[in-house]
């Protein structure tokens, strides 16, 4: 039998998760191994990022210049037609001074491209990447994961050791299973199916490169320009509306194009794509999930492994290079025998489930601004009205970590009830052309602080900027729970409060 390799950090799946994860490892002089089952470039959905990804996680990372050089589309923020006013708005990433001038855009990428960068920079930084290989299950030492079996590219079957295992091999995980359970939201519990086209129309400047949502009827449309000519273009359906899928994808695609003037407008003198990865139709359902657990013993889940919400604000590529993050600081923590490891990765997951709860709460209230009263799509996404009520385990999962100062919930209803207005809150500040949430007079209703929330929204990700412009001259950080821990100067590693103070 081959000898046993060992490794500090052994990663499932070469996407953005898990190519951030192993690259901020290896350059804390970390031995790691990342496993990939496909060979890049390969084809993946989720093609439009947010700023803390392109200016803070890739900046860390050192690829900022290589994403200049490869020509995305820069996108601006997004343009909503969305609620009663018939009028489209326009959501901009310059809500608030921090992300402001410069730093205010993100990119349009085609995945097959920007995830072969991140995999191609973590092989420079000293990652042994190894495409074509394919996992077959976990290896335990009693209780806890200590490395994994695998296929390798020529079909022999091999085993490796590692003081950690990172699952980042997305929502189909063949292993998550072993920290926890996934339960899916009965709120978002949608059908997405999409393709692409040539020549497309495009918004007018300065948001031709910004992502196009546009509310029907029966649900809404995404339409993400990749380049000049071409375009990302799904709708976003109830599961009562499938039942138009069964005439063919084609002509079901046809069907909610006509449904929607805007997105019929804008195809009008479009062709769809039918040849290369971008050739075929796709379909993908039950998008919306959390696990109970985001780690267990010598195990974690980042990215979609752990889970996801929605593909309207662009969160997945966050939510995933985010939790990168602090599972490198928590792992490179315990590699460095500095703090306990219940304590560091106790850290990540409160963090990575706070980030997630922002954003799950957020989407529920754009998801809650008056629409079609007379659709079911819209009428079964009113807050008060959602099956998620009955969900109990899946708001247990979100409810509790939140944003600062927010009360816990002892039931789902107490959750939806106390969120009651809060898209109206939403549309206000569309309506009223303020883009600084924090700007806006605040109410409360009941104990629920609708400006605490939208500020906590984007409190992570002004933070991670600020980590890659700033470095180790950024203002030290606080814990964000009590008796948490902190960021270290930089940005790699866990600290007690205490000594932060201690080295001011």
């Amino acid at each position: 039998m081959d000898t046993i390799e060992s490794y500090d950090l052994a990663v499932v799946g070469g996407g953005p998760a898990g190519s951030t994860l192993a690259t901020f490892v290896a350059m804390q002089n970390h031995k790691v191994l990342l496993l990939e089952k496909e060979f890049f470039p390969r084809y993946q959905i989720g093609e439009s990022l947010l700023p803390s990804t392109v200016h803070g996680i890739c900046t860390m990372l050192g690829v900022a210049e290589e994403l200049k050089q490869a020509d995305f589309v820069k996108k601006n923020g997004g343009v909503f037609r969305w609620g009663k006013n018939p009028e489209p708005w326009t959501f901009s990433f310059g809500i608030s001074p921090l992300m402001s001038g410069p730093k205010q855009f993100a990119y349009q990428v085609e995945r097959s491209k920007f995830d072969t960068i991140l995999l191609n920079n973590a092989k420079r930084h000293g990652v042994d990447v190894r495409e074509g290989h394919k996992i077959i299950d976990v290896i335990t030492d009693g209780e806890r994961v200590s490395g994994l079996s695998f296929i390798d590219e020529n079909g022999q079957e091999r085993r490796v050791k590692a003081r950690f295992v990172a699952d980042a091999s997305g929502n189909t995980s063949r292993i998550f299973h072993h920290v926890g359970e996934r339960v899916y939201s009965k709120f978002f519990q949608n059908v997405a199916l999409f393709c692409y086209f040539n020549n497309g129309k495009r918004l007018p400047p300065p948001n031709e490169g910004s992502i196009l949502c546009v509310a029907f009827k029966g649900g809404w449309f995404w339409y993400i320009p990749l380049s000049e000519t071409l375009t990302s273009v799904g709708v976003v359906l109830a599961r009562e509306e499938v039942s138009h899928l069964k005439s063919g994808y084609d002509i079901a695609m046809r069907y909610f194009i006509d449904s929607c003037p805007m997105i019929k407008e804008y195809l009008a003198n479009a062709t769809r794509v039918t040849e290369g990865q971008y050739g075929q139709y796709r379909i993908r359902k039950d998008y919306s999930y959390c696990n109970t657990k985001f780690w267990s013993k010598g195990m974690i889940l980042l990215g979609d492994a752990a889970c996801f919400v929605d593909p309207i604000f662009s969160s997945g590529v966050h939510l995933a290079t985010y939790a990168a993050l602090i599972a490198a600081r928590s792992i490179n923590t315990c590699l460095r025998n500095e703090l306990d490891e219940e304590r560091c990765f106790a850290e990540f997951e409160m963090r990575y489930r706070r980030e997630f709860a922002n954003f799950y709460q957020f989407l529920v209230a754009v998801y809650d601004m008056s629409q079609d009263e007379d659709s079911y799509f819209w009428a079964a996404r009113k807050v008060l009205n959602t099956e998620e009520q009955a969900n109990e385990a899946f708001i247990r999962l979100v409810s509790g970590i939140s944003t600062s100062g927010e009360p816990l919930y002892s039931s789902a209803e107490e959750f939806f009830k106390n969120r009651e207005g809060v898209g109206d809150y939403f549309a206000s500040m569309i309506k009223n052309n303020i883009l600084n949430p924090l700007a806006i007079e605040q109410f409360s209703r009941n104990n629920f602080d609708p400006a605490k929330f939208f500020q906590g929204l984007s409190d992570e990700m002004i933070k991670v900027q600020i980590q890659a412009a700033l470095g180790e001259r950024r203002p030290k950080e606080s814990p964000i729970f009590n008796r948490g821990l902190a960021s270290s100067p930089d940005g790699f590693h866990w600290v007690e409060a205490a000594l932060l103070r201690e080295s001011e």
